[in-house]
């Protein structure tokens, strides 16, 4: 594979060079197949979900924001019963202590000698929920795992399961009770998605598959974790020719130019992920211009500050700007 077709410049899941990749076509199906299976529970948020399973696939994380009780957490937690996996889930509150997300060393009286108890962040689909309720220092907690996928105690490191993706909700109101994250921890998540709230007939759809048992019960797991690893190496082979690198590139040094902290070179990479995850949904093994267009506004915007005083322009409408006038070369 020559540099013009390299993907990115990393990365295959650690210690997973010999995974045998899926077919292009059958990622394709499994991502239609999950969505589907989702789809039986979340009502009306079709692009929200494959978001989220392109976001699994592209080896990231998701944060998700809106008010309380539209379906950010049964959207979690969907998303791993889908794919047969350790779900773990971590509420966050102003109480919530670093070790409580990470783990402790505790002493074994018997062995006299003390022994890791791993905390919930060892799991393959994380759910942080309300991740804004914790103070920074709790939050912090998560800055490793995500970037690194693993977790230090007490001087020693471990890794965490493979593969591993955190989706966290934030709480949009009630702003005197909860924290603003951390800006390193906002750019650790590749998306950041709105649920929003249902139309009228996609509630009354809802209402009706809730009344009896609730159908979260009933849902069962359409594929397992090999399948997905071996998915994910699917996805990082999509080639990302130079032209689409360096309108990326554009698109980031666009918002550098005209927010007061633009897209970070993290940002750039996840945006092609983010791409090359798209281009597979769509069954292909190359990244086009429209992949990185489609992904731009739920990647990019989140990682934006814009001037407080400008309030017409927010980091969407930066990176709506940059999509306009940047040219695809």
């Amino acid at each position: 594979m020559t540099n013009a077709d390299t993907p990115l410049p990393s990365e295959q899941e650690p210690g997973l060079e010999s995974v045998d990749p899926l077919s292009v076509t059958d990622v394709s199906r499994l991502c239609d197949a999950v969505a589907a299976n989702v789809s039986r529970v979340i009502v009306g948020h079709d692009d929200e979900i494959e978001h989220v399973i392109t976001t699994l696939l592209a080896r990231g994380h998701v944060l998700l924001e809106d008010v309380p009780g539209v379906g950010k957490t049964m959207l979690a937690r969907s998303i791993a019963t889908s794919i047969d996996c350790l779900f773990s889930r971590i509420q966050f509150t102003p109480d919530l202590l670093p070790t409580d997300v990470t783990g402790v060393n505790v002493f074994n009286q018997q062995t006299r000698e003390f022994e890791f108890q791993p905390g919930p962040i060892f799991g393959n689909v994380v759910l942080a929920d309300e991740i804004n309720r914790a103070p920074p220092k709790t939050q912090a907690a998560l800055l490793e795992a995500m970037e690194e996928t693993q977790v230090t105690v007490d001087g020693e490191s471990r890794p965490l399961p493979t593969p591993f993706t955190v989706i966290a909700t934030q709480n949009a109101v009630e702003p005197n009770r909860t924290y603003e994250l951390p800006f390193a921890e906002v750019d650790r998540f590749t998306k950041k998605l709105e649920l929003g709230y249902p139309d009228p007939a996609e509630e009354s759809e809802l209402l009706a598959r809730i009344v009896g048992h609730h159908p979260i019960e009933e849902l069962e797991p359409v594929t397992d974790l090999e399948t997905v690893v071996r998915a994910r190496e699917t996805v990082a082979r999509v080639a990302v020719e130079a032209p689409v690198r360096e309108y990326a590139t554009r698109l980031s040094t666009y918002t550098r130019e005209h927010a007061e902290i633009g897209a970070s070179p993290r940002g750039t990479i996840a945006l092609l992920r983010a791409a090359q995850a798209r281009a597979v949904v769509d069954g292909r093994e190359y990244v086009i211009p429209d992949d990185v267009k489609a992904e731009a506004p739920v990647v990019l915007s989140h990682r934006l500050k814009t001037s407080a005083s400008d309030r017409a322009h927010d980091g969407r409408t930066v990176v709506a700007d940059a999509l306009e006038r940047v040219p695809i070369e």
